[in-house]
């Protein structure tokens, strides 16, 4: 089991795990912020340079999933993960994906009044250290002449200047290559552009990245910080137990999630449980269409972006009949007649996914008194919408709105279309 501490910057989320841990047997403290620090050091600093938050890089979503189930069978017991998680759409993929992997979840938010909050902001970040090396890292100029140094952040070999010319070879330090030391310059100089950091390849460029996953690296964003977590709160609060935590000490937050979990108060959340694929698939989709010929999306609880109703096809099951399965199940919605195909994409294998068959089909008009008894089981899906095609291109991840594109001329004219990897092929 994991218990999520969700909740904004310098809401003691780490001090209440660490709490916490001490009053669950056999808990583990799990922080994902490490494994953003990781991603420093793994991916190239290009891949990092338009990254704000470690949060946006689909790899550290993957890895805190994978990584959680890695502890889980290493240690067992109960993980507390201190963790802000602001954006559903990643919420849903990582929930998702411990769903998945038959990991409950119970997530809890601490929720400080917003005028403590702003008076932590100038004194205190949730990763000190992370935030400490990273606000040194922003466009440091201690090369004479040169503004696009890059300070080392705890560089251990740093030279005092002795007014001597650099060796290039000089590996404890940054490779001046030629240039000058000037007696004036006590730190380790830099050449232009470049920053040697051992173990962090990051540039100048990329002096702004943050150091820890979901605390956008410094203090200096936390006013942003705070607006993000306001607007986050409606769906933060219908999906966590919400703990109050103005009046608490971390030891007091710690003894009420521990009680609220013995409880049930602060109980699993209701996520459906979708294994994850380990060969190729076959889904099966179906667009529906209201009288103002908006075609129908829905918003799964288990994974990010919106969706088609549809879903995997059983083995022996045809396509279609799967596809009128899954409207039943998941908007209480029973087709009556077989619906038409539109399109049928393969998608090719891109790791961690396997790829397989994607069809599309015409589900048809639904007329308004029906649209308006739709169902949702909350389990799998938070909400329904009607949408134009241009509405959808905003909502929908690049390969799904490629694949409506194409269903909807498919419809326009008449006749259903042969896609290969969301291009129209025969």
């Amino acid at each position: 089991m994991i218990v999520w501490l969700n909740g904004p910057l310098n809401a003691g989320k780490t001090r209440t795990a660490r709490e916490l841990v001490s009053l669950i047997p056999g808990s583990t403290l799990y922080d994902p912020g490490v494994i953003g620090g990781l991603l420093r050091s793994l991916l190239p600093p290009q891949r990092l340079v338009d990254a704000v938050d470690y949060q946006d890089l689909p790899m550290w979503r993957r890895l805190v999933v994978d990584g959680a189930a890695a502890l889980l069978a290493e240690v067992g017991g109960v993980l507390v993960v201190p963790m802000t998680l602001l954006r559903q759409e990643y919420r849903d993929e990582i929930f998702g994906g411990l769903a998945a992997r038959r990991i409950p979840v119970r997530h809890v938010l601490l929720s400080p009044d917003e005028t403590i909050l702003r008076s932590r902001v100038p004194h205190h970040a949730e990763f000190p250290a992370a935030s400490a090396a990273n606000a040194r890292n922003v466009h440091r100029a201690e090369n004479a002449g040169n503004a696009s140094g890059a300070e080392n952040a705890g560089n251990a070999h740093r030279a005092e200047n002795t007014g001597a010319e650099r060796n290039p070879a000089d590996a404890g330090n940054a490779r001046t290559a030629g240039h000058a030391r000037t007696p004036g310059n006590a730190g380790a100089a830099r050449n232009a552009g470049a920053a040697e950091n051992a173990g962090t390849a990051q540039n100048a460029g990329i002096a702004g990245i943050a150091a820890t996953a979901g605390n956008a690296g410094s203090d200096r964003y936390a006013p942003d910080h705070i607006a993000r977590y306001r607007e986050a709160l409606p769906w933060l609060g219908a999906d966590a137990y919400v703990l109050g935590t103005g009046a608490l000490t971390p030891r007091q937050a710690a003894e009420r999630i521990a009680d609220a979990i013995r409880t049930g108060a602060a109980g699993c959340c209701d996520i459906v449980q979708t294994p994850e694929p380990r060969a190729e698939t076959t889904a099966a989709g179906v667009l529906l269409f209201d009288e103002d010929d908006r075609v129908l999306l829905v918003d799964p609880t288990y994974k990010p972006g919106w969706e088609f109703p549809g879903g995997v096809v059983e083995p022996g099951e045809p396509p279609a009949r799967a596809g009128m399965r899954e409207v039943a199940e998941e908007l209480g919605l029973e087709l009556a007649d077989v619906p038409r195909l539109l399109v049928l994409d393969w998608e090719p294998p891109r790791a961690p996914g396997f790829g397989g068959l994607r069809l599309l089909f015409d589900g048809g008009l639904l007329p308004r008194d029906t649209a308006d008894r739709l169902l949702l089981p909350c389990a799998e899906l938070r909400g329904w919408r009607f949408v134009t095609e241009q509405e959808a291109e905003l909502m929908l991840p690049p390969v799904r709105r490629t694949r409506l594109r194409w269903a909807l001329r498919a419809r326009e004219q008449g006749r259903p279309l042969n896609l290969e990897a969301g291009v129209p092929v025969g």
